[in-house]
């Protein structure tokens, strides 16, 4: 398990006080599922750093790529863009990708549009993988997603 570093919790303070404040909420968005956008066929998303297979220190700065379409924040609805999520032991068979995809300690959203961040991991080993979703925070069809990497946190 990890927490969070303090700069994310804030992005994470600030996204629940726009949807608090109904910034970003919808009634699309409380519905169960939702009809998944399409992604343009040349759209990817990669891990800049670290690599699969590194071995790293707590905080771990991450780095996240993007080919094929444009980053903006959540809630932002424009053409071929969207943000960044990762996912920390956690596959991605095991999301409902029809839905908006719930903020946790797993699935870190970065709404704000950041393309690099600071996570707390406890030591050993974890997977981690980009998946671009859109404003709504719903996945595209199909997803786009990064290669799953394993990293080792000393």
């Amino acid at each position: 398990m990890h927490s969070n570093s303090y700069k994310h919790r804030g992005v994470m303070a600030m996204l629940a006080l726009a949807l608090a404040s109904g910034g970003l909420a919808s009634s699309a968005m409380a519905q169960d599922s939702m009809e998944r956008l399409a992604a343009p066929e040349d759209a990817k998303v990669y891990f800049i750093s670290p690599a699969d297979g590194d071995t790293v220190s707590s905080p771990v700065t991450v780095r996240m790529g993007l080919e094929g379409m444009g980053v903006a924040p959540s809630g932002v609805e424009m053409e071929d863009t969207g943000h960044h999520h990762v996912l920390i032991d956690t596959p991605l068979e095991s999301l409902d990708l029809d839905a908006p995809l719930p903020a946790t300690d797993n699935t870190v959203h970065f709404g704000g549009g950041q393309t690099e961040t600071t996570l707390e991991l406890e030591p050993g080993e974890h997977t981690l993988q980009l998946l671009f979703n859109d404003y709504r925070h719903v996945s595209f069809d199909p997803p786009v997603a990064s290669d799953v990497i394993t990293i080792q946190v000393e």
